[in-house]
């Protein structure tokens, strides 16, 4: 029996990469690559001759640059799209300006005016175009509406966190996480009486600009966190990418501890590391949040927290809202899931546990 296989579109204004990554693609049984274009007005044209299951992007390109192009997509005939990005602060902001425009998730480019070392990224770009096949596209389209949801689970926490113990908030989130941090961060008030620590699955160079991102659009401050770092209420800190992060108690409070390592099960950051972390400190209540993503990442973390701790409460984003019900449906399955909420709905949950009032 044939298998049907996932129909490519590859875009790039380079010669050499659009035979590099269709080679990449065409290595996958599952995938075919059905045409290639060099800029977004190609692009455009090759979408409605060759309809496509999924795109591949590149940013920088002439005549019409990938930007302008996703946004026509997403308004003609929205598919999922994966951005191909140069590791530079400039194209950083371009990613997120993507993904904020309805791109599923982005691939690094090699470094290097020729990038012959490619090769170096070929799991990558295979698993992220099969994983965009997957995601819920209409999810995306929504990016600047604010979905209605009913607040009637927030007011059934029973929860009663110890008055004497300090708070910490741990987020755990994957594909699509950038949009659906902001969805959360953005709605945090500046007093929140908690440090929110974070692991968003993503290469080194752009945690930074997410950062900075996110922080223009809070209430609380938002920053890539640095090792050592004493984590102060109601700042929210970023691991940085290609680095794991723990949090560690001193007689000084909180600080952040940030190694290089091995990645633990494909991961660095990971959320298992970031929430093992959390489990072991003491006089702490702890709120654990996982939302969107494909894997697994965190809910073995979420199982040590909820093992060494009575005053913990664990929340899974609903499959409804994440544009990938991998991670929250791992998490899920552990069985120590508090709470399973709408996307919109976790940050007012937070602010119900921590009982935190307006000003």
């Amino acid at each position: 029996m044939d298998v049907k296989k996932i129909k490519v579109l590859v875009v790039d204004d380079s010669a050499f990469m659009r035979k590099m990554i269709s080679n990449i693609l065409e290595s996958h049984h599952l995938l075919t690559v059905v045409g290639t274009a060099r800029n977004g007005l190609d692009a455009l044209k090759k979408i409605d001759e060759l309809n496509p299951d999924v795109i591949t992007l590149d940013i920088e390109m002439p005549e019409m640059d990938g930007l302008t192009a996703l946004k026509r997509i997403m308004e003609t005939k929205p598919m999922p799209v994966v951005m191909l990005s140069s590791l530079s602060k400039h194209s950083a902001d371009k990613t997120f300006e993507s993904m904020e425009l309805g791109a599923v998730d982005f691939v690094t480019k090699p470094s290097g005016a020729i990038s012959l070392n490619i090769k170096e990224i070929e799991s990558e770009i295979i698993s992220k175009v099969l994983e965009a096949t997957k995601v819920k596209v209409d999810l995306f389209t929504k990016a600047n509406r604010t979905p209605e949801y009913s607040k009637a689970s927030a007011h059934r926490i029973t929860q009663n966190f110890s008055k004497q113990n300090q708070n910490i908030i741990g987020i755990g989130t994957s594909t699509g996480g950038p949009r659906a941090l902001q969805q959360v961060i953005t709605r945090l008030p500046e007093n929140i009486p908690a440090p929110i620590v974070i692991v968003q699955h993503m290469p080194p160079g752009f945690t930074e600009s997410l950062a900075k991102r996110l922080d223009q659009l809070s209430h609380v401050k938002v920053l890539e966190v640095s090792d050592g770092e004493k984590l102060e209420n109601g700042v929210a800190y970023i691991a940085p990418g290609g680095y794991q992060f723990r949090v560690i108690e001193t007689k000084e409070g909180l600080r952040a501890k940030i190694t290089k390592e091995e990645p633990k099960s494909g991961h660095q950051p990971s959320v298992d590391v970031l929430f093992e972390s959390l489990a072991n400190l003491l006089n702490y209540n702890l709120i654990g949040t996982i939302m969107t993503g494909m894997g697994a990442d965190g809910a073995n973390g979420i199982v040590e927290m909820k093992k060494k701790k009575q005053n913990t409460v664990i929340i899974a984003e609903a499959e409804e809202t994440c544009v990938v019900y991998g991670m929250p449906k791992s998490a899920v399955k552990t069985g120590v899931v508090d709470h399973v909420v709408q996307l919109p709905e976790i940050a007012d949950m937070i602010i119900n546990l921590l009982k935190i009032r307006g000003e």
